[in-house]
């Protein structure tokens, strides 16, 4: 007798069985399925949101720091100026307020307080930033200070995004909460009186 003829052969093979269809759960609520699609989106909104932010916050900055750098360059020179007394004392920082003398462009003699290295004897040459007035000033902003503050800015809006991603996750979760807790409470309302009715006969 073959397998066909078989009494026991009946109805489809388990190969051909229909599968049940993806998504056909009755136990599935719309919020749920909701909560899914949101959860692909938000995952979407982040892969491509994350490198884009951080690019474009990254160049932003650095581009606005090379403008600074290029305008403090062209504004300010670097002279050599002379120690008019010893430096002594220890700082915090290693270094100390201390009185120079430098000539300008005009041959005069101009005089002005910078920060020196403690330990620094008097008539010591030291390089001080004087601006298009003639002023002592900081030095001009590096192309290292630049990229610096390119990559922070980036990665800013990088962890910003990411705590955006975190932040609309667990508040869409906590909303669809409520939602299913209320949707159970008013279910539990109806189905209650006749569950326990059960029991008083």
């Amino acid at each position: 007798m073959s397998a066909q003829d078989s009494p026991y052969a009946s109805g489809p093979s388990p190969s051909r069985r229909e599968r049940p269809h993806k998504g056909a759960n009755p136990l599935i609520r719309p919020c749920d399925r909701f909560e899914t699609w949101i959860r692909r989106f938000l995952m979407f909104v982040l892969v491509l949101g994350l490198p884009a932010a951080a690019l474009s916050a990254g160049l932003t900055a650095y581009e606005s720091s090379i403008r600074t750098v290029q305008a403090q360059s062209a504004e300010r020179q670097e002279v050599a100026a002379r120690l008019t007394s010893d430096v002594k004392g220890v700082a915090t920082d290693g270094k100390q307020r201390a009185q120079v003398r430098w000539t300008d462009d005009n041959g005069t003699v101009r005089t002005g307080t910078t920060l020196v290295k403690s330990g620094t004897p008097e008539g010591a040459t030291v390089p001080v930033w004087l601006d298009r007035e003639g002023t002592i000033t900081s030095p001009p902003m590096t192309t290292l200070t630049a990229r610096t503050n390119g990559w922070f800015v980036g990665g800013m809006a990088a962890v910003g995004v990411v705590g955006g991603f975190f932040a609309a996750r667990a508040g869409m979760h906590r909303v669809l909460n409520r939602r299913r807790y209320a949707q159970w409470d008013a279910e539990w309302n109806l189905v209650e009186p006749l569950w326990s009715a059960r029991f008083r006969r």
